[in-house]
């Protein structure tokens, strides 16, 4: 029998224990996106109970009604529980009465009024008008419930940290509980809210390989993040290498660690990328700010040299980043994660001074006629290709001109190469190869050798005297 009445204490003082805790704390959870997005929140919530009541309270003497007010009885401001050094003004939670025992307001016939929003304060505040005759009036006994909301405003003008903020209040009824505390939680929460997945950029110009800069930056995005705690940045590439597909289709691995990984906030780290995570906030972590929420700019920087020897060739070079801001506890841990792709296209150029435009061949004594001419002209052309290739040359007309009328003279007599390279290749109107299978290069200077054989120069004996020209093209065809 005794250990039987022990079993029934014990439910009686779980219930009680229960009925307090519910009857003297409002919770209101905030969400977390709410807070970050700074989009308004509404919630309803019970706060009290009529009890045995079901009419406002008159005095029959004076004719007076006693109108239901709230009252902070532990200042304007809710407090953190845990750090009191936190604290958010009592204005960012508004509140009005939603309903009485189900019913909305206003009741009875001659019903009162319902004041608009208010918020806490150490003065009074009335949450409902009634009547002024106690005639014909009341309202149906159960919950007590109120709208709660916060403004968008109020989230983007004020800091919430994580934890439960409370202010005690008092109401001047007989309704229960005679004083409860609102408490507002503020859970754990980081969120990327602006995401820049995907990064490109394009390489259109071999001058961007001419006048570069000592560092070359790839601006991979604008990024926000929400938070109602301290975190540090962490980053790391999802390969070792960076993969390069040429636009004939091979492919190829280029080292990772080529990119350095930074950004405009004072709190990031440049540092190069690795495909193990590495923390990339300098000393000082990421705060809470005012409207919970952090914004930087991230960018990948690699070298002048690293520029020219690895990103030359036309293709594409594509890397991902997998970012990840974890609070200073590592409870919370919000992933992100950048794919990048660098495009090159395929670029190419060939350039002959003004000094080297004119080749020259005089024949004036019978030993020129007799033994033919070479002519080299040092540096002549310069080319410029960031694909395989190879170097044609030809000529516009199949016969030299003489005063710009068509001779007899054959293009064929002129014989053209690259001094040290393959044998030269007569002139003609059809593209003669002179370079095969040349490898990507940047302003490579080309040495050009011209030549007339005995054998040429011998048939030029009968003609006029005067002067023949042709003109020499020089192309590329791309392997």
């Amino acid at each position: 029998m005794r250990k039987y009445n022990e079993i029934i204490l014990g439910i009686l003082l779980c219930i009680v224990s229960i009925g307090v805790v519910k009857a003297q704390d409002v919770n209101i959870t905030v969400p977390a996106q709410h807070i970050f997005n700074h989009t308004e929140f509404t919630t309803v919530k019970t706060v009290m109970h009529t009890g045995s009541r079901i009419n406002w309270n008159y005095s029959l003497i004076l004719l007076v009604v006693k109108t239901p007010t709230f009252r902070s009885i532990s200042g304007n401001n809710f407090i953190q529980e845990v750090s009191p050094e936190f604290d958010l003004p009592s204005t960012v939670l508004q509140w009005q009465l939603a309903s009485i025992g189900g019913a909305l307001p206003p009741f009875g016939v001659l019903s009162g009024s319902l004041p608009g929003f208010k918020h806490f304060t150490s003065s009074k505040q009335n949450w409902y008008n009634p009547p002024l005759t106690p005639l014909l009036t009341g309202f149906p006994r159960g919950e007590i419930k109120f709208t709660f909301k916060i403004p968008s405003n109020k989230f983007a003008n004020n800091i919430y940290h994580v934890g439960d903020y409370s202010i005690k209040i008092d109401q001047n009824y007989d309704f229960t509980p005679s004083s409860f505390y609102v408490i507002l939680s503020v859970p754990k929460a980081i969120s990327w809210l602006t995401t820049n997945n995907i990064g490109y950029s394009e390489i259109n110009s071999l001058d961007d390989y001419r006048t570069t800069p000592e560092n070359i930056i790839l601006e991979l995005g604008s990024f926000e993040l929400g938070n109602t705690m301290d975190f540090n940045l962490f980053a790391e590439s999802t390969s070792p290498n960076i993969q390069f597909t040429s636009n004939k289709g091979t492919q190829e691995n280029i080292d990772i660690s080529l990119l350095k990984l930074g950004g405009n906030h004072l709190n990031i780290l440049t540092q190069p990328l690795t495909s193990t995570e590495q923390n990339f906030t300098s000393g000082n972590s990421f705060e809470v700010e005012i409207g919970n929420r952090n914004s930087f700019q991230l960018h990948a920087s690699l070298s002048k040299a690293d520029f020219k020897n690895h990103f030359f060739q036309a293709g594409t070079y594509n890397f991902q980043i997998d970012l990840s801001a974890k609070s200073i506890d590592n409870t919370i841990v919000a992933p992100q994660t950048i794919d990048y792709t660098l495009k090159v296209l395929p670029l190419s150029e060939i350039k002959i001074p003004n000094v080297g435009q004119t080749v020259n061949f005089e024949f004036n004594t019978a030993e020129q006629y007799q033994n033919g001419q070479i002519k080299t002209i040092p540096n002549q052309i310069r080319i410029s290709n960031n694909e395989t290739y190879e170097l044609y040359v030809k000529s516009d007309a199949p016969f030299f001109t003489k005063e710009g009328i068509q001779t007899d003279v054959p293009a064929s007599i002129l014989e053209i190469g690259i001094d040290g390279g393959s044998p030269p290749v007569s002139l003609s109107t059809t593209p003669e190869k002179i370079a095969n299978n040349g490898m990507p290069v940047l302003d490579k200077d080309l040495t050009m050798k011209y030549a007339i054989s005995a054998e040429s120069a011998q048939a030029l004996v009968p003609k006029d005297k005067g002067t023949y020209t042709t003109n020499i093209i020089y192309s590329f065809t791309a392997l």
